[in-house]
């Protein structure tokens, strides 16, 4: 989703994604050089970025997510 899309922003639908799918990582991407509005414990990514950027910040996001158990097998 954009940053600022009309009815709800990106901020307001992170936080409500993470309000409602707490185990599911939010990473922001933005085009503006400093995002207000993002608060401090939501991931942002400002563009450009490198492939190893956005690597290092998924690999954050996958550390700091909860262990939830094996990945279920496909029957």
């Amino acid at each position: 989703t954009h940053h600022l899309m009309p009815g709800m922003s990106a901020v307001d639908l992170a936080l409500l994604s993470q309000a409602r799918l707490p185990l599911v990582p939010v990473l922001l991407v933005s085009g503006y050089s400093d995002p207000a509005g993002i608060p401090p414990g939501l991931a942002c990514l400002t563009k450009p970025f490198r492939k190893a950027q956005l690597a290092e910040q998924i690999d954050r996001l996958r550390r700091a997510a909860p262990d939830i158990g094996p990945t279920p097998q496909p029957a």
